[in-house]
């Protein structure tokens, strides 16, 4: 399955610094609303907010609060549509040598770079260690020099042994990293997220992005590892999830404002896609909340 032409991303850690931390309050960080990668890693956490998970070919709606570990090269978009009070998003990106090429390869360090592996198909961390690891990532903030680079490895070192843990892409994901055209991708979901709660012809679609529809069809399914109906469907039920967790709308309205024009096609999908009914969906969720 191959993913390309995301835009690459430049960091730069303050000076001083191998690693690079930065937190966003009260809004989200809309810099990064885009389709990219780098060779960074990124460890995210978020306290309190709600938003589209968007990591390689994982899609996924958040509510809440969520630690994810983004392996190097592994495309994503930004996450938080908003943070809710009192919410804030913690990001830590740094090199896989932050520490130089020899440290790796200390026997110490093996877990650590089995994580590092892992985190190629994108990590996301369940309740236990959220709670243990989202503070202490916070803390990195109020932390420099040394003490900050020891906190970390003890953060990294716990994210290495736990087993509470999901793979967003499970298959696996290649990566080819040349940024070019990278516009066309992003064009494409920038069009599908104005637009996916009407009907999308693949005429439209194709048409955006200045190619037939043939030419849009076999670019789009070489760049995705899906087709362009299996990617807004998937869309659509995201936002439905989104709908069940936070409103109060009837499952069948919610199924109509979601794009979807057919009851059962909607149920259909939804199950395909979530593995259960949207209504045990809905259920679920109220016993989960964190």
């Amino acid at each position: 399955m191959i993913i390309k032409k995301p835009t690459l991303e430049k960091l730069t850690p303050s000076f001083g610094s191998s690693i690079l931390i930065k937190q966003h309050g009260k809004e989200a960080d809309k810099n990064n609303a885009f389709w990219h990668f780098h060779p960074e890693l990124e460890l995210v956490y978020i306290n309190k907010g709600q938003g589209k998970t968007h990591i390689g070919n994982h899609l996924s709606y958040f509510n809440n609060s969520q630690l994810i570990l983004i392996g190097a090269n592994l495309p994503h978009n930004g996450f938080t549509d908003r943070l809710t009070a009192n919410g804030t998003e913690t990001i830590v990106q740094f090199k896989p040598d932050f520490l130089g090429n020899d440290f790796l390869n200390v026997p110490e360090m093996a877990n650590i770079v089995s994580l590092f592996e892992r985190a190629k198909k994108g990590i996301r961390f369940k309740v236990d260690t959220k709670k243990k690891i989202g503070r202490k990532i916070e803390k990195l903030l109020e932390q420099d020099g040394l003490k900050r680079v020891l906190k970390f490895l003890e953060i990294l070192n716990h994210l290495a042994t736990t087993e509470d843990y999901t793979l967003l892409n499970a298959d696996g994901i290649a990566l080819e990293t040349s940024p070019q055209d990278s516009n066309k991708i992003d064009a494409i979901y920038k069009y599908v997220n104005a637009n996916f709660k009407e009907h999308i012809p693949l005429d439209d679609i194709a048409d955006e992005v200045s190619m037939t529809v043939p030419a849009f069809c076999r670019y789009f399914k070489k760049t995705t590892g899906k087709t362009f109906t299996q990617m807004v469907n998937e869309y659509r039920v995201v936002h439905a999830t989104k709908l069940l967790n936070e409103s109060q709308m009837s499952i069948a309205d919610i199924c109509f404002e979601c794009g979807f024009n057919n009851f059962s096609h909607f149920n259909k999908q939804f199950n395909d896609i979530t593995g259960k009914s949207a209504s045990q969906y809905r259920k679920e969720i109220k016993l989960i909340i964190q």
